[in-house]
């Protein structure tokens, strides 16, 4: 296991990435006036920095909140409301840390997240996690408030917006360049028969490509960061708040190991946000995409082999 002087500088690192993202794109915005205008690159750099962060620190709890907001809820006197407080409240006086606000929702996922920003911070835990077993449960929980303790939450949570950005415009890229047309040879050679050509009209198949290759091209730059931030600061941050938990005991940490394989091959992964996957204890991927957001595809295996033995914490 790294030193933690190194863990350090590689979350810096990674939050650095993050912070990156949504000031390149604020610079892509900038650029023409930089270009077009006596504005210097000194200053079109600044005024994009804090364009960028400013940004992304405003907008972040918005959006996540707004995608808390559409979920599920247990109703105001539900047992599972009470339990879930209670837990969050013990655990959080545990740590040290504030009481965060709670969301009960009502999903067949297993999974907990947490947020935070200038809206307050927030556990979002599932009614199937408050099914598990009590140490399970409450060691997803801890790792939760573990990553609002160190302020992982806080930067993830402001990053969001930037890193969704990216990510829509990749995916849209990809389908561009692989656009296929929707009638095959057989189909235009009997639609010519019948004197009947709806191709003429139809976008050249070499245009899609083009469109998907600029794409790609304007979109590196922030998608470059944006994987390094996930891998280092997103990815990392789980791994310390790993650490966390399974310092406090050993019946938190072996409850960790059964949490986050309770979360894997429990049914109902499609009720939960692909939003919230970076701010969960386990990412639990879109279905649409296939794509595991905020860390590696080998990142649970890890951590539980870590988790498994006590020596690689």
């Amino acid at each position: 296991m790294p030193s933690t002087r190194a863990r350090q500088v590689t979350r810096a690192l990674g939050a650095l990435a993050l912070v990156a993202v949504p000031c390149l794109f604020a610079g892509l915005l900038i650029a023409p006036l930089v270009a077009f205008t006596r504005v210097g690159p000194v200053a079109g750099g600044v005024a994009a920095t804090l364009g960028g962060v400013v940004t992304a620190v405003a907008l972040g709890p918005v959006v996540v909140d707004r995608r808390v907001a559409s979920l599920p809820r247990v109703g105001p006197n539900d047992d599972r409301r009470s339990l879930a407080e209670s837990r969050v409240a013990a655990i959080a006086a545990q740590l040290g840390v504030d009481r965060p606000a709670v969301t009960v929702a009502a999903v067949d996922a297993v999974n907990v997240a947490v947020t935070d920003g200038h809206r307050g911070s927030r556990l979002v835990v599932t009614t199937r996690l408050l099914s598990l077993p009590p140490s399970s449960r409450d060691a997803a929980i801890r790792h939760a408030i573990a990553r609002l303790q160190r302020r992982e939450a806080a930067v993830t949570t402001a990053a969001l917006p930037g890193l969704v950005a990216v990510e829509t415009v990749a995916l849209a890229a990809i389908l561009l360049v692989s656009h296929e047309p929707d009638r095959r040879p057989t189909d235009r050679r009997v639609n010519r028969i019948h004197g009947y050509e709806p191709d003429r009209d139809r976008i050249p198949a070499p245009l899609y490509t083009a469109g998907g290759l600029l794409a790609w091209l304007v979109t590196l730059p922030m998608w470059l960061p944006a994987a390094v931030g996930d891998r280092l600061f997103v990815g990392g941050g789980r791994r310390d708040a790993d650490v966390v938990v399974a310092r406090s005991d050993d019946d938190a940490r072996v409850g960790l190991a059964a949490a986050i394989r309770a979360t894997e091959e429990a049914p109902g992964a499609g009720d939960w946000p692909p939003l919230l996957d970076r701010l969960s204890v386990v990412s639990m991927g879109d279905a649409t995409t296939e794509r595991v957001r905020g860390t590696s595809r080998h990142e649970t295996r890890c951590r539980l082999a870590r988790l498994r033995s006590k020596q690689r914490l």
